[in-house]
C-alpha cells in the first residue's frame, strides 16, 4: 500500500509546486478586480437575470403595485422581503391604496412615520406559503408584525378580513403573491 501512495504524494508535491512557480506569460496575465460592493446592498443587490423572481422583483415589475414598491422602500423592507423567506404577501394595488382617506399614503410615507410604515406591511406578510388549496374558511394566519388576519373562503373565492378580495395569485422564488383590492389595517 506505501509503494502505491509514495509515488502518487510525490506527483501531487511536484505538481503543486510546479503551479505555483510557473513563469508567468507577461503577455496574457490580466489581474482579476473585483467591483466594490455598493454600500448597505444586500440580498436585493443580488443580480440574477435567470432565476425566478422574488416577490420584491414580482411586485416591481408590476405597473399595479408601484404604491406598494415605493412603501417597502420607504420602510426599508426590500432586504427582508428579497431574501428566502418562505413568504405569503398580501400586495394590495395602487387602487386599494386609493380607497383610503385622502393623504393617508404621503403621511406614511414620511421618515417619521417609518414605524408605523413596518407594521402596516408586515401585517401583510406571513411566515410560510400558502396557497390556495391550503387555505381553509375560517383560517387564521400569524403575520410577521404578530398580528392574525383571518381567511374567507367560498369556493374559489378568497377574503382577506373580510374586507379585501383576492384577485390573483402569483408564485415567487421565495413565497406567493395574493394580489389582494384592499389594505389590511392591523388591530391595536
Amino acid at each position: 500500500m506505501k509503494k502505491f501512495f509514495a509515488p502518487l504524494f510525490a506527483v501531487a508535491i511536484l505538481y503543486t509546486w510546479g503551479c505555483n512557480n510557473a513563469p508567468a506569460d507577461k503577455t496574457t496575465t490580466q489581474t482579476a478586480t473585483a467591483a466594490p460592493e455598493p454600500a448597505g446592498a444586500g440580498q436585493s443587490g443580488v443580480k440574477d437575470d435567470q432565476s425566478e423572481k422574488n416577490v420584491v422583483q414580482v411586485a416591481a415589475g408590476s405597473k399595479d403595485h408601484t404604491t406598494l414598491v415605493t412603501a417597502v422602500q420607504a420602510a426599508g423592507l426590500v432586504d427582508a422581503l428579497s431574501n428566502a423567506g418562505p413568504f405569503t404577501v398580501f400586495a394590495p394595488t395602487n387602487e386599494a391604496f386609493g380607497k383610503l382617506p385622502a393623504g393617508t399614503v404621503d403621511d406614511l410615507l414620511k421618515p417619521e412615520k417609518k414605524d408605523a410604515l413596518i407594521d402596516i406591511l408586515q401585517y401583510h406578510v406571513s411566515l410560510g406559503v400558502y396557497k390556495p388549496e391550503a387555505l381553509n374558511d375560517g383560517q387564521i394566519l400569524g403575520q410577521v408584525n404578530g398580528g392574525n388576519v383571518t381567511i374567507s373562503k367560498k369556493g374559489d373565492k378568497i377574503m382577506v378580513n373580510g374586507t379585501a378580495n383576492v384577485l390573483a395569485t402569483i408564485p415567487a422564488s421565495n413565497g406567493i403573491i395574493y394580489v389582494i383590492d384592499g389594505v389590511l389595517s392591523p388591530k391595536k
